[in-house]
């Protein structure tokens, strides 16, 4: 996170605009999800692009440091904009992000469950999705859930 480091130091806590890529993995009609250390909810693995990077580049590195799995075959579920994208961090850090979001059901490697970001790693049903969801990223947890027309734009 160089890049955000370095804007972090010319803009202060101001609004800094980024781009967020994650992925719907799903095995037997169930989605992955993680169990954020730092925010202590639930939400699809994922993070921030970094320059010069692809979306998918984005998703997939963020997936494998996050969850230890390789996936492919991604396929656009969603592009995700407006207020529920923007976040004011308990530091005071102030982030306003788009989110690119894929969904694939191939995957491949040994799901880690803790690590430097997360808790835990586990599938779920749509009907026993846990009530602490991300609340940045209830809208697309929800629009899997519902099985909404993809791709959807928001």
């Amino acid at each position: 996170m160089n890049y955000i480091k370095n804007m972090r130091k010319l803009i202060g806590q101001q609004t800094l605009f980024t781009i967020g890529c994650g992925i719907i993995i799903e095995e037997d009609e169930k989605i992955l999800l993680q169990h954020r250390a730092d925010e202590d909810n639930w939400c699809i693995p994922g993070g921030v692009m970094e320059i010069g990077e692809h979306f998918e580049e984005t998703a997939k590195r963020e997936t494998f440091e996050e969850t230890g799995l390789d996936v492919g075959n991604l396929e656009l579920f969603g592009i995700y904009s407006g207020e529920e994208c923007f976040v004011k961090y308990p530091n005071g850090d102030q982030v306003f992000s788009v989110q690119i979001i894929f969904k694939t059901n191939q995957f491949t490697g040994k799901l880690k469950q803790a690590g430097d970001e997360s808790r835990e790693h586990k599938f779920f049903r749509k009907d026993e999705l846990p009530k602490n969801l991300n609340p940045r990223q209830i809208s697309f947890i929800h629009d899997w859930a519902e099985k909404k027309a993809q791709p959807v734009i928001s």
